[in-house]
């Protein structure tokens, strides 16, 4: 156990550098690493929202896919399984993606946040942990989305392929894919193509030998007194604010935070969302990534869920900027909390009947 925490705490470290280091070559400040604005650029690039500013297929997303593709082939943990509840997951990923999107990050990007200083992720961190345990409730009440099944090895495999399929059409960047214009935001900034693979297979590779998850880790915590996957994500935060402050990138405050807004209550909300969804689903964003890597299809529903909820925040006017959240964002976080609080409900309901 105690080299299991080791473990995963120097992944943790190693994690928190790379990001800070990913922002040094070229990546947004203080987003070295996040997953739901990088699946929402990806989703861009390929043309399913029209927003100019954040639009260009992360390398990073790639290499956590195939990382954790390859590293599972390698030790037999590459098992395709499938089939539990796939609509349900789609909409609680549409979902999460939206109070994301509300927050302007995933729980990866809030703790990158708060190692660069931004004040206002503590509100996103608040909400977040409610979210999760208001979702643990429901856990102890018997939730459940039911079994899933095995699957053939070539189900499983479909995934990582397309992200194979991704990189080409990001070397060859061809017309009917888009790309930020230069200066024309967040998603003109990245490290270069290799050096971003590079670490998305590294961050891969490391997410799927130790498990890592902060809504597991949170969640581990509550229902059986177990921090070693928060350990992990204390890592990530002490070594990236190591990095910020070595490297000039920490800024500590409130207002004119890179890619953030100071609306308290609505990253609350938004992250509030995103944690609840996301407990109900099993794991945040980052873990559902590396489970689709190991051929998992009810992760990749997920996955595409809340690339279907990007698109939709971004052609819906839902998602927040600096100017602070939108009235349709607003409406869309409450009628998220609602759709998941009642799939949380009936779910745990059926439980009780079976």
């Amino acid at each position: 156990m105690k080299k299991e925490k080791t473990t995963i705490v120097v992944a943790g470290v190693l994690i928190g550098v790379i990001s800070a280091m990913l922002v040094f070559f070229g990546n947004p400040a203080n987003m070295g690493f996040c997953i739901a604005c990088f699946l929402r650029d990806t989703t861009g690039a390929l043309g399913l929202h029209s927003a100019a500013a954040v639009q260009y297929i992360r390398p990073e997303i790639i290499g956590l896919v195939l990382g954790a593709c390859i590293v599972s082939l390698i030790t037999k943990e590459f098992r395709p399984r499938g089939g539990s509840a796939p609509v349900t997951r789609f909409t609680l990923g549409a979902f999460v993606m939206i109070g994301c999107l509300m927050f302007l990050g995933c729980p990866f990007r809030m703790i990158l946040r708060l190692a660069g200083g931004d004040g206002n992720a503590i509100f996103g961190l608040v909400g977040f942990a409610a979210g999760i345990l208001t979702g643990t409730f429901f856990l102890k009440k018997g939730y459940t989305l039911k079994r899933s099944y095995k699957m053939p090895k070539l189900e499983g495999a479909v995934y990582p392929a397309f992200q194979i399929v991704l990189l080409i059409l990001l070397v060859a960047a061809p017309a009917f894919i888009h790309f930020t214009e230069p200066e024309g935001g967040p998603g003109a900034k990245h490290a270069a193509i290799l050096i971003s693979l590079a670490a998305g297979v590294i961050v891969g590779i490391l997410a799927q030998r130790t498990r890592l998850c902060m809504v597991g880790g949170i969640r581990d915590a509550v229902l059986f007194g177990e921090y070693k996957l928060l350990f992990g994500f204390v890592a990530i935060l002490v070594s990236a604010l190591i990095m910020n402050v070595a490297l000039g990138f920490f800024h500590p405050g409130f207002v004119g935070q890179p890619i953030a807004h100071t609306d308290g209550l609505w990253n609350a909300l938004g992250m509030y969302l995103a944690g609840f969804g996301r407990i109900l689903l099993g794991g945040c964003p980052m873990r559902q990534l590396i489970l689709s890597g190991e051929g998992n299809t009810d992760s990749v529903v997920t996955v595409l869920g809340l690339m279907a909820g990007a698109a939709f925040a971004h052609n819906f006017g839902l998602a927040s900027s600096a100017d602070g959240p939108t009235a349709n964002g607003k409406i869309a976080v409450v009628i998220g909390i609602v759709v998941v609080a009642a799939i949380a409900v009936i779910n745990s309901m059926r439980k009780e009947e079976a």
